[in-house]
């Protein structure tokens, strides 16, 4: 067993100095423009076929495989608090009747344990007090800015715009993702060819990590079993 632990040290050593690059994800991949079918050369003119030039054309985004700028600006903030307080409380009770101007009183014993001793009388009482109160409040704030790139993958019958992309970024020690998807009209596309991502129809915007550095900021495997809500305690 001893001879075992350098080499699980050495092996230790090595896995911790390999560090992998990023993985790309095929649902943000790009998609490629349809290649249009070759057009036969017609001599003789200036201009030929199928080497114009658009001069005045539109540079923003409009076709399957065009790309755009997304500018990253969402902030989202959250907060929710409640309170509750009830409470219960109820007295009842009945008076010994009297006769004669003397209250009844009577001894029973052997039919009563509790009351085998003389003296006793008809009247009750009878009193309840129960009370809860109960607390909770959540906040939650996030902020996100940059900006990622992405293509058109599909134009719809209505002219708008599928978009999507992902930004793959290898850091010392870990790997950062930017990955977005969503829907938007041509007219929200800026002459600079971007748009705002509050924009973004049916928006998914993705940003996490891998790696040493984002292993370490989540609880371990026995920690997260504890904190979970099938912890019966």
């Amino acid at each position: 067993m001893k001879q075992l632990l350098p080499i699980l040290a050495i092996l230790l050593l090595l896995l911790s100095g390999c560090s992998s690059g990023p993985k790309r994800d095929i649902n943000y991949a790009p998609v490629r423009a349809p290649v249009p079918p070759p057009v036969a050369d017609s001599n003789g003119s200036i201009y030929m076929s199928g080497r114009k030039i658009a001069w005045f054309e539109d540079i923003r985004a409009h076709r399957v495989g065009d790309i755009l700028t997304v500018q990253l600006s969402e902030s989202t903030s959250a907060k929710k608090a409640a309170k509750t307080s009830t409470g219960r409380k109820s007295d009842n009770g009945v008076t010994s009747p009297t006769i004669l101007g003397s209250a009844l009183s009577f001894s029973a014993p052997g039919l009563l344990p509790l009351a085998s001793h003389s003296n006793n009388d008809l009247g009750f009482s009878l009193a309840s007090d129960s009370s809860f109160e109960g607390e909770g409040s959540s906040t939650q704030s996030n902020d996100l800015t940059g900006s990622i790139t992405v293509t058109i993958i599909e134009v719809l019958p209505n002219r708008n715009l599928m978009i999507r992309g992902e930004k793959r970024m290898g850091i010392n020690r870990g790997n950062e993702y930017i990955k977005l998807s969503g829907i938007i009209r041509p007219q929200d596309i800026t002459p600079q060819n971007t748009i705002e991502s509050s924009r973004i129809a049916d928006a998914t915007i993705i940003y996490n990590g891998d790696g040493q550095i984002a292993n370490s900021g989540q609880q371990g495997w026995l920690s997260r079993i504890f904190s979970s809500e099938l912890f019966p305690f």
